[in-house]
């Protein structure tokens, strides 16, 4: 993931409500669609081995220019980042709105071929 320090300009102020507003390696950020302008809340961190970053919106799921957007913005170019789509047993959806990208530190994400995707 990239030095979320450089993308201050988007960072929320958490420290009212957490103590703190995170640092190079998590925190939240309100950053505009380039579709319609309208926020686009995303929390990020990067621990447990993994990158983590949820993106949403407040009245529909964050479509697929705004998760490039985001995974532009927040991973590096030689990075690959995924949508994972769990077993039903395995769902939680704390917010009916929101989409997550995950990257694993320690492990290369198999890709299918470049024709197919």
């Amino acid at each position: 993931m990239r030095d979320l320090t450089t993308l201050d300009r988007y960072r929320v102020d958490t420290s009212a409500t957490h103590g703190w507003s995170g640092d190079g390696t998590c925190g939240a950020f309100s950053v505009p669609s380039r579709i319609d302008c309208a926020p686009l809340l995303v929390v990020a961190s990067s621990e447990g081995g993994w990158d983590h970053v949820s993106v949403s919106r407040a009245n529909r799921c964050p479509n697929w220019p705004e998760m490039e957007q985001i995974k532009r913005a927040f991973f590096r170019p030689d990075e690959v980042a995924m949508q994972l789509h769990v077993a039903e047993v395995e769902h939680i959806n704390d917010h009916p709105y929101t989409l997550h990208l995950w990257r694993k530190h320690d492990f290369e994400i198999p890709l299918p071929p470049a024709i197919f995707v």
